[in-house]
């Protein structure tokens, strides 16, 4: 026991005394263990940036779309396809659903009477794709029982009526037959840079007050279901809502999330380690060539322990636990370089993308560097080390 904790001692000496070597043996692991755990938070990063955006537009795992058709293209009434909706989600115990059906409204904006390409949902539906309003908010329960509709809109119509303050309640009127005058409740981002102005309406509203649009289209159901339940309930609903409705339709269930997200996510996974890999590889090269230099020139120094009495395995050990030591203390400090960069760096940003549940520091990932590194540095350590050994009492009289 003795020896070992000398062997030890032996070691971080070594280390301490020639700070300078092993400084510049140690920057390429330092920035390596760095590089692997700041490139696993960005590949972290981005693969939350994309699942967000997939779940924005298709919804999230699993989002399930049901309509109805006739055959002879003829228009089924709203009314009997919500009910026949209405019960399928009761029946199977949907907690997150909605109705879906697009039109074009008549808004009376600032500058003029404009259609409007509008959405009628339910309020669940801002759960299901995501829809964070950057100003105001989203509908409540306490919307459905208004005494006048409430519409979200996005960035493009806030401005078409002038961007007024969301805390005054202003308000738009819906024209038609019978125009209803609604309060806009919050503001969305725009999908894209040139966006035209959208709303989102409740569908309960637009049944009290009779808003009709500019041409009707069939509602649509979209429900949330559990990823592992999606392929069943899929035949399930089509058979449910065929006896609700006759079985002279044509109904249609799909999945509209990619359900292949995560192959690609594990495809992402595999490059994001493969550069971490490379990174840390090449560190551990630059290592492996200064130690074999340094050793030679410590060709005196091995020469007169031997001749003291120092056995092989001493050496040996000796040689490749400076290497350890040196890449553990290299691998930590990267690892707090890594968390500096990524506290404060604007990744989201650098990315492009709009994250609303940033992912927290890959802790994992400075672990694995941490544990890598000091691998790393017993793996570079032994060629130096197997040399080491081989020096011989009369070599270093030579030297």
């Amino acid at each position: 026991m003795t020896g070992l904790v000398a062997a030890f001692a032996e070691a971080w000496d070594e280390v301490r005394i020639h700070k300078v070597r092993v400084i510049v043996s140690l920057i390429g692991v330092l920035i390596a263990v760095a590089a692997m755990t700041v490139i696993t938070a960005l590949g972290d990063m981005a693969r939350q940036a994309n699942a967000e955006h997939s779940e924005r537009t298709s919804g999230r795992p699993a989002t399930l779309q049901v309509s109805a058709w006739t055959m002879d293209g003829s228009m089924l009434p709203a009314e009997t396809l919500t009910d026949a909706y209405a019960e399928l989600v009761e029946r199977h115990s949907v907690a997150y659903s909605s109705v879906l059906s697009n039109t074009e409204l008549r808004f009376r904006l600032a500058d003029g009477t404009e259609p409007v390409w509008t959405t009628y949902i339910d309020r669940s539906y801002g759960e299901m794709h995501r829809i964070e309003p950057e100003q105001g908010r989203w509908f409540t329960a306490a919307d459905e029982r208004r005494f006048a509709p409430a519409v979200v809109v996005n960035e493009a119509f806030h401005q078409r009526m002038g961007e007024p303050d969301l805390r005054t309640n202003p308000t738009v009127v819906i024209g038609g037959e019978r125009p209803v005058r609604a309060t806009v409740i919050g503001v969305t981002p725009n999908a894209y840079s040139d966006e035209m102005p959208s709303a989102y309406l409740l569908h309960a509203h637009q049944a009290q007050w009779g808003i009709q649009g500019l041409y009707p289209i069939p509602p649509m159901l979209e429900l949330w279901v559990p990823p592992e339940s999606a392929e069943e309930l899929t035949g399930v609903l089509t058979s449910d809502l065929a006896g609700l409705l006759g079985d002279d339709l044509q109904i249609d269930v799909y999945r509209i999330d990619p359900s292949d997200f995560d192959v690609i996510d594990g495809q992402l996974q595999w490059v994001i380690r493969g550069v971490s890999v490379i990174a840390l590889g090449m560190g551990a090269l630059g290592l492996v060539n200064i130690a074999l230099v340094t050793v030679r020139y410590r060709v005196r120094e091995i020469g007169v322990r031997r001749s003291f009495g120092a056995t092989s395995g001493r050496v040996f050990f000796s040689v490749m636990m400076e290497s350890v030591f040196a890449t553990a203390v290299a691998g930590l400090a990267g690892v707090v370089l890594a968390v500096a960069i990524v506290e404060n760096v604007p990744i989201e940003e650098l990315i492009g993308g709009s994250v609303t549940d940033v992912p927290p520091f890959p802790v994992r990932a400075a672990v694995e560097g941490l544990v890598a590194a000091t691998l790393v540095g017993a793996l570079a350590g032994i060629i130096p080390a197997t040399v080491a050994v081989r020096v011989k009492v009369i070599d270093a009289i030579r030297f």
